[in-house]
């Protein structure tokens, strides 16, 4: 595996971004794997590389570098509620037209890299991020397929609500939604549905019993070895399926 850490330059200045991608057999198609709102760390580059091992060109952008931040630290211990608010400042920050913008300058670094696949690319977000992926698909017709992976914020009253997407993109859509989330209550689904089926789009809902938000993420006390290594099959036949 090759990686690296490099500066990306934006509109709003350079988001680091970790790149990783197999050595051989390239060029990769690209993945936009959008961070959750804990923020870049090791256990996100972990999962960047599982996901480069099978065959992609995978990026990690820091969304929080608009306001100097990339690595938050263990939300735990005795100040976990002063970084708890300052997380939540942090994700409250960030817009969906910043993260499309910064895609286009993330996509611009592919396009200019030889590793980097030139054909359709993909994206997956956690938590906060969930939207971005999806509204990377209603942006940029190179997106063929995105995940939201316990996204919040998946139905909202604005006109580039996740939910709405079905009717703007061709991408094939896949949503994973944990039972138990008080960031994405159950109530969230079937009017999330209804709209994807309305638009005709190609997407799927799934429910995933008996885990909470956050089930993804190996150094969570909510880890679930089961639903995280579905979720790694679901992704991996989106990707296989969408990019080759």
């Amino acid at each position: 595996m090759i990686e690296r850490t490099i500066d990306i330059p934006t509109k709003d200045g350079a988001t680091t971004t970790f790149i990783v991608h197999p050595e051989r057999g390239g060029p990769h198609p690209a993945i936009l794997f959008y961070m959750d709102a804990p923020a870049i760390r090791e256990e996100l580059r972990d999962m960047a590389r599982r996901l480069a091992s099978v065959g992609y060109y995978v990026m990690l952008p820091n969304l929080y570098y608009r306001s100097g931040v990339m690595e938050l630290g263990s939300l735990t211990g005795p100040d976990v509620d002063a970084l708890r608010v300052r997380m939540f400042g942090y994700m409250n920050s960030l817009t969906i037209p910043m993260i499309m913008a910064d895609t286009e300058a993330l996509l611009a670094h592919a396009d200019a890299d030889p590793a980097a696949s030139k054909g359709a690319i993909g994206a997956v977000g956690y938590c906060m991020s969930g939207q971005y992926a999806i509204n990377a698909a209603t942006h940029f017709p190179r997106v063929a397929a995105a995940a939201s992976v316990y996204g919040v914020r998946l139905v909202t009253d604005q006109p580039d609500s996740p939910h709405l997407a079905g009717g703007k993109t061709q991408a094939e859509l896949y949503f994973a939604c944990a039972e138990t989330d008080h960031w994405a209550p159950l109530e969230m689904l079937p009017p999330l549905r209804a709209a994807l089926e309305s638009a005709g789009a190609t997407a799927e809902v799934e429910l995933y019993p008996g885990v909470e938000h956050g089930f993804a993420f190996p150094q969570r006390a909510v880890y679930d070895r089961d639903a995280a290594e579905r979720h790694w099959e679901r992704l991996f036949s989106l990707f296989r399926r969408r990019l080759g």
